[in-house]
């Protein structure tokens, strides 16, 4: 049993992972604390959305649905390996399950009796992470996905000291459920375990987190902003006359518009000031903190 990770362990143990994390705003103390206990914590659990589509089903993961509000999980898996974080706390992703499966990834034990009761609280003791997959057996699980799970799961497990085996399917919780569909769970326990032998891949993101929408209305003066710059010019998105530099200019809000368009966006979507999809899909390098 493990007390959970504070939110800013949980970036640090996934950006040295080499997990390309997008911390969206307010994640960090969004959770159902107020409706049960969060942890002690032993494992990892992976589930496929049934939906489409990383901006809506963040959305959905991040604010729930009428019948079962958010967060839905702690971070939702992309198709191209982003991993988005949408709540830290209890999050409702795993519902009630077996005793006795929870005993045996306590245990650590390799091989998981099948599921035949509902008399465990699983939001209590499991991380949760949502990938974007119909869940039809037909839909494609890319291989930028497929390491960013492995990835994500080994991160935590390092961070608490546990190993593969506590790294389980929401079928593998519970018989009601068959995700995730399309992949085996045993695979992903044996990506999981090649990364616990190894190193961490890197000690540091290899892409800048967001730093929230609020950061930038601050007009902050920092190495972020000149890398952002850097990375719209690169993209054929300047508004510069000069630079750009460290101190957030109307310059860089008119250069990041020409970013947010070239994307697709209009209107008010792309009015210049930095979202947490098209910061993602900018892969500014990371240069450290704020």
């Amino acid at each position: 049993m493990s007390t959970p990770l504070s939110a800013t362990a949980l970036v640090s143990a996934l950006t040295a992972e080499g997990v390309t994390v997008v911390e969206h705003t307010g994640w960090r103390t969004h959770n159902r604390n107020g409706k049960g206990a969060w942890g002690p914590v032993n494992g990892v659990m992976i589930h496929h959305t049934v939906t489409s589509g990383t901006a809506a089903t963040v959305s959905l993961c991040y604010n729930g649905r009428p019948d079962l509000p958010g967060p839905l999980c702690h971070g939702v898996i992309a198709k191209d390996g982003t991993v988005h974080l949408v709540g830290n706390g209890r999050a409702n992703h795993a519902g009630s399950g077996d005793a006795d499966v929870l005993a045996a990834v306590i245990a650590e034990r390799a091989a998981l009796p099948a599921p035949n009761q509902r008399n465990t609280d699983g939001n209590t003791r499991f991380y949760g992470f949502e990938c974007v997959n119909l869940g039809d057996g037909r839909d494609p699980w890319p291989e930028a996905q497929l390491d960013a799970i492995a990835r994500t799961a080994a991160a935590i497990c390092r961070a608490h000291g546990w190993s593969a085996a506590s790294v389980i399917g929401h079928k593998e919780w519970t018989s009601t459920k068959i995700d995730p569909r399309g992949v085996t769970m045993s695979s992903l326990r044996a990506r999981v375990e090649t990364l616990l032998g190894e190193k961490p891949a890197t000690t540091t993101p290899r892409y800048q987190p967001f730093p929230g929408a609020a950061w930038f209305k601050n007009k902050p003066k920092s190495p972020i902003v000149t890398a952002m710059g850097k990375r719209l010019v690169a993209e054929g998105c300047s508004a510069y006359a000069e630079g750009p530099g460290p101190r957030w200019t109307d310059a860089d809000r008119d250069s990041y518009a020409k970013w947010q368009r070239k994307l697709g966006y209009t209107g008010a979507d792309a009015d210049g000031w930095p979202g947490a999809t098209s910061w993602a899909a900018l892969k500014v390098p990371y240069t450290g903190g704020k």
